[in-house]
């Protein structure tokens, strides 16, 4: 038989999708506007400010740095965490408790606290130069999203099939890349795709680590919106969607995103 939908909740779930996609859609509509101003809806249709993005050398200057923090910093912090993922995973009866806890810190810990704190240690207080700088602090954001996502593609992991490989002579080292790491490589992938997005999208953190001469696209976006309120912001938070879109639609013609549900 049959079941029947309350009208009720048809129409809470379609305010919901309104909810979420308003906004994306205001964006959108802003981006193609041919008045000098943000306006909704566009009073006409126009390129003018997508093209606009290119031709401002500040915007073309931060987006390279925010793409080279981005894959860098997920780089970094997958190096760090998938060793870590597996040592929590593997040995969670030696281990204590705690340090699990440990690299969730950043997301628990308000980000402009965060990044306040990073900059008083690390750019003040060790003097360091301003990418590299940004470089650790996007890596340690973005580290838990590695140790956790990683951590749950262990869990299915059965560690059993590890120590034949072991018993039977294969180096451990070999065993982990030729055993567990193409087992969990749904969680890596997925790992990769969460903290590039959160990295180049990041706000709180790089406003404290940015200065003269770099800085990153979220950044620039900001110091434009100080000084003009013209439609080019909109057409750069569309580009940051389509960025967004991309990674994902690569994932799904690559591998299918249900592989990352394995």
């Amino acid at each position: 038989m049959a079941r029947t939908v309350h009208p009720a909740l048809i129409a809470f779930t379609a305010l919901v999708f309104l909810f979420l996609l308003a906004p994306l859609v205001i964006i959108i509509g802003a981006a193609f506007s041919d008045t000098t101003y943000l306006t909704f809806p566009p009073q006409g249709l126009t390129l003018h400010w997508f093209s606009n993005i290119f031709q401002v050398q500040a915007f073309r200057t931060t987006a390279i740095t925010s793409l080279e923090l981005a894959f860098l910093g997920t780089a970094l912090s997958l190096l760090i965490g998938i060793p870590a993922a597996y040592a929590i995973s593997r040995y969670r009866v030696e281990l204590p408790r705690w340090l699990s806890t440990l690299f969730v810190l950043p997301i628990l810990v308000p980000e402009i606290v965060f990044g306040f704190s990073l900059m008083k240690s690390i750019t003040i207080g060790l003097g360091l130069p301003i990418f590299p700088s940004l470089l650790i602090g996007h890596a340690l954001l973005v580290l838990p999203y590695s140790v956790r996502v990683v951590s749950a593609s262990l869990a299915s992991f059965d560690f059993s099939i590890e120590e034949a490989a072991i018993s039977l002579g294969c180096p451990p080292l070999k065993t982990f890349l030729t055993v567990v790491l193409p087992n969990i490589r749904a969680g890596v992938i997925a790992a990769f795709i969460l903290a590039f997005i959160t990295s180049i999208n990041d706000v709180s953190v790089s406003v404290f680590l940015t200065g003269p001469g770099i800085s990153t696209l979220p950044i620039q976006i900001l110091a434009h919106m100080e000084q003009f309120f013209d439609p080019t912001i909109a057409s750069v938070s569309v580009l940051l969607m389509l960025v967004t879109v991309a990674v994902m639609a690569i994932v799904e013609v690559t591998l299918g995103l249900t592989f990352l549900t394995k």
